[in-house]
């Protein structure tokens, strides 16, 4: 990182992509060996119930032709490959679907390649080789990993948060004040009503407009799945990760993950205004079970050993269960389509 004081969006950047120093740019964050575990990686169950969702909006807009998904951040690459998989016993749809991946990392990248020897795969670094549509942007944990600005709110005060990174291995926050195109925005957003902390992801809303306009011109929708809340917090949902536990901050800074909570509520609002279609925001336990996660589970244990069953079940859990990922990870659904389209949300 370069020497100077800078705001916290772009600290977090910088630490998580820096070209040679960020941290998705010299490790695989994947696995048991890794920093965390997502969830294709947890059951494959995940990724085809994913796969039908898509076939199912596919057939929703009536079989086009041709179709494009684009993965958002697709990490280590398991959930494409699990997709992939399922499309191929689906030959009709199969034939149709063109599959994209936007990565930023490089390192990244070129494990994908490795993981993925698909020649119909393509790498996006931006959205404009899309000439038609339908387009279906899909992030699972993107937008956690899209750093975020935070401001700290007491009475009629707003302070930014900046680093200073000027003295090596010891950065420390800094809060200076906001000026009023800023607050405008905040404002616009309903982000100023409580004192306290304010997160505000200015960085993603540049990348979300990019998937939108392409919606709007295309058709199509964006699913996202991450872990966060509904209704406005006021605390910092700032997380470092390592080796699975927690790290602090500004402790081993390029060599640990740093995400975030996301702001479902405030997405839901930007999509309307967006003019997109929006389905009401679900956790990704009631997500799944609606897909028929369960019964596919059940279809699949009937020949399976007890040991088979007991790993199958352990894992349905750790997707479903409140007290894992089933409540904290929320799914939302926004689109540009004549028909409405509610599997998975109703």
């Amino acid at each position: 990182m370069k020497k100077k004081i800078i705001p916290f969006d772009s600290f977090i950047d910088q630490a998580l992509y820096a070209k040679k120093e960020g941290y998705y740019s010299r490790n695989n964050p994947f696995g048991k060996k890794g920093d965390f575990i997502t969830a294709p990686a947890i059951s494959f169950l995940f990724g085809e119930m994913i796969a039908i969702w898509l076939i199912f909006f596919w057939e929703n807009l009536k079989k086009p032709k041709k179709i494009n998904i684009i993965e958002l951040g697709p990490g280590d690459g398991k959930l494409i490959k699990i997709l992939l998989k399922t499309f191929a016993k689906f030959p009709d749809f199969n034939k149709c679907v063109n599959i994209f991946l936007y990565e930023k990392s490089e390192n990244l990248i070129k494990i994908q390649k490795k993981e993925l020897k698909n020649k119909n795969i393509k790498w996006l670094k931006n959205f404009n080789v899309l000439k038609r549509g339908p387009v279906i942007f899909l992030g699972n944990e993107f937008f956690d990993a899209v750093a975020i600005k935070q401001f700290v709110k007491k009475d009629k005060v707003i302070l930014e948060k900046y680093v200073d990174i000027r003295k090596k291995n010891k950065p420390k926050i800094l809060l200076k004040k906001t000026n009023l195109k800023t607050i405008k925005e905040l404002k616009k957003f309903n982000l100023l009503k409580k004192n306290g902390i304010i997160e505000y992801p200015k960085l993603g809303l540049v990348e979300i407009n990019n998937f939108i306009k392409k919606i709007n011109k295309f058709g199509g929708g964006i699913l996202l799945i991450d872990y966060g809340y509904i209704n406005q917090i006021n605390f910092s949902s700032i997380q470092s990760i390592k080796k699975h536990k927690k790290n602090r901050l500004f402790d081993n800074i390029g060599n640990a993950d740093i995400t975030s909570l996301v702001n479902f509520g405030m997405l839901n609002n930007y999509f309307k205004n967006k003019k997109l279609k929006v389905n009401e925001i679900v956790t990704q336990g009631f997500f799944l079970k609606k897909l028929g996660i369960i019964s596919r589970a059940e279809l699949l244990s009937k020949n399976m050993s007890f040991k088979e069953k007991t790993d199958l079940y352990y894992r349905l859990k750790r997707l479903l269960h409140p007290n894992y990922m089933g409540e904290i990870f929320k799914v939302i659904f926004a689109y540009k389509s004549k028909k409405k389209f509610t599997l998975g949300f109703k």
